[in-house]
């Protein structure tokens, strides 16, 4: 792994990891030996990070060098914890997980009193199950989007037959009761709304359709809009 890298994920271990975090907790997340944390630690304090504590007790950022200062007021943290939180209980765990980091990484900035006031925010979620369950992980479709490369599903429509359709993924969409997959279906020849919770199965098709997805979506959705 490359200097900068390793650095960068020890950055990131720290801004996530409850503090102190310990030098053997570091180098198990990261993976990498105790003496690499050690000599990581030094360097990015030399670099101007500000790094509390010590070996045989652990560590604590206090000023992350990777990040601009943040200047939220009050009323903006609480959004930021509100929206993150509704996002950890959507049922997708790779947006779970990257909410959590973002959280991390805006506290990393915060000047002390602002940190409090994100650690202990007045609004919170609780949820006592996902929101949008799914049969399917969501990576594929959201690779695709990015990518703009064709995706293969396994599809059952609402009376339980299954096909396999090969469709050009556009955006994903989070309705109130459910998730959808706006896309351009290869079989159909024509745009079509897939449910995610009937996709039992999802992969890359191995066909990219750049650079087409922006103005796929907007002919979508200029479709939906004219369907009233």
């Amino acid at each position: 792994m490359a200097r900068a890298d390793r650095l960068l994920r020890l950055l990131h271990a720290m801004r996530v990891l409850p503090a102190p975090v310990t030098a053997a907790r570091l180098a198990e997340e990261t993976g990498v030996s105790l003496r690499s944390i050690y000599r990581d630690i030094d360097s990015l304090r030399t670099a101007g990070a500000g790094i509390e504590g010590e070996r045989g007790y652990g560590y604590r950022l206090v000023e992350d060098v990777a990040l601009p200062p943040q200047t939220f007021d009050r009323i903006e943290i609480e959004a930021l914890v509100l929206g993150l939180g509704e996002v950890r209980h959507m049922g997708d765990p790779a947006l779970a997980e990257a909410a959590a980091s973002v959280l991390a990484k805006v506290a990393a900035t915060l000047p002390d009193r602002r940190e409090q006031h994100l650690l202990h925010a007045v609004s919170q979620v609780r949820r006592f199950g996902t929101r949008y369950p799914a049969t399917v992980d969501m990576a594929a479709i959201r690779s695709g989007c990015w990518r703009e490369e064709a995706v293969t599903i396994r599809y059952a429509d609402k009376d339980g037959a299954t096909s396999v359709r090969t469709i050009l993924p556009l955006s994903i969409v989070y309705l109130d009761d459910k998730m959808t997959v706006l896309a351009w279906c290869c079989l159909r020849e024509a745009f079509r709304m897939f449910r995610a919770d009937r996709i039992a199965g999802a992969e890359p098709a191995g066909t990219s359709f750049r650079p087409r997805r922006v103005t796929l979506l907007r002919s979508y959705l200029a479709e939906l809009r004219r369907r009233g």
